[in-house]
């Protein structure tokens, strides 16, 4: 029976043949678990707004070849950045509320010397409870002023794809950016990025394929086996709509899709809202990789929560998504 308005004008809804779905409750106070970001990095307003937005977790990755101050990087550089984040993280917990841990890893953005000196001691930081998973790893197209062999690569993300094998850790592989469809920068004119990186330092790719995302993951994938690590334990980060296929279908490892950014990626909510009404939620995971050298927005992990609900999935599908699958990685 259609409700009698006291208006002088009849409204929309007094024409409207149907009556619209209660609003559940959940998906306003639903919480999530960020499994990939540089929190560490922003600023204090920023972090407030992963706790604003209902994030219970995160896991900060505390080395990235950009914050390095030389290249290449030398293993105290290293040791330097997994120090910082340790440093802060007690602080970010206790002011923003929020149960942060720590990924711990060799990025191979830039050639890292002795490398081994690091591997010596990264036992040691995976045992710390502050750590919660190795990462960010994995092979990576293109170095950033100083060029990385792809062997040597292969040597230093299967010997971290070990230790998290040994330990029992989540390992949180880095996979490299698929550009081809995607304008860079997101601006008909001029050439100012929204990165503090000088992409022009790059140095000549190491992967040779047309696929440089799939090649990287598929070498991933054969270092995962090598090392003994389950496909359970592996995140494969900065998923696309285009590799989902390839990891879904042929593997049991976990697809992250980075969300906070899609001006350059290329990655949106409802491409995300796609993918899981497609091939179902038990294997993927969404993240900001926010981090204080490029624009992303905090609140895009949140926007995914309502357009998967508005592309329409359950609430149940959704919190398995963005809180059960990331506890279930993160133990």
């Amino acid at each position: 029976m259609s409700q009698e308005y006291p208006t002088r004008r009849p409204t929309d809804a007094e024409y409207s043949l149907e009556e619209s779905e209660p609003i559940p409750p959940e998906l306003t106070s639903m919480p999530w678990i960020d499994v990939h970001n540089h929190a560490h990095t922003l600023s204090w307003n920023e972090r407030e707004k992963f706790a604003i937005s209902g994030c219970q977790s995160m896991v900060m990755m505390a080395a990235a070849y950009y914050w390095t101050p030389y290249k290449p990087v030398a293993p105290e550089d290293v040791r330097y950045l997994w120090d910082d984040a340790l440093s802060r993280l007690a602080q970010i917990r206790e002011s923003h509320l929020i149960d942060a841990k720590v990924g711990i890893g060799i990025h191979t953005g830039a050639r890292v010397e002795n490398y081994e000196e690091l591997l010596d001691v990264l036992p040691d930081y995976c045992e710390l409870e502050e750590v919660a998973a190795v990462g960010e790893i994995g092979i990576t197209e293109a170095q950033h002023v100083s060029g990385w062999e792809l062997e040597e690569q292969k040597d230093v993300t299967r010997r971290q794809l070990e230790i998290a094998a040994d330990l029992g850790l989540p390992a949180i592989l880095h996979t490299p950016a698929d550009l081809e469809d995607v304008d860079f920068p997101d601006r008909v004119r001029g050439d100012i990025p929204g990165y503090e990186l000088d992409l022009s330092l790059q140095q000549e790719p190491v992967l040779t394929s047309d696929y440089p995302k799939r090649e990287a993951i598929e070498i991933d994938i054969d270092l995962k086996d090598d090392a003994g690590l389950p496909d359970e334990q592996l995140v494969l980060s900065h998923a696309d709509t285009k590799i989902a296929p390839y990891v879904l279908e042929n593997t049991d490892c976990y697809l992250s899709f980075t969300v906070s950014y899609p001006w350059l990626l290329g990655v949106t909510p409802t491409d995300v809202a796609e993918v899981v009404a497609e091939y179902g939620p038990d294997r993927i995971l969404v993240e900001t990789d926010s981090a204080g050298v490029l624009r992303s927005d905090v609140f895009a992990f949140k926007r995914t929560i309502l357009e998967m609900y508005r592309m329409g999935l359950d609430i149940e599908t959704i919190r398995q998504v963005v809180y059960e699958n990331p506890q279930d990685v993160l133990s």
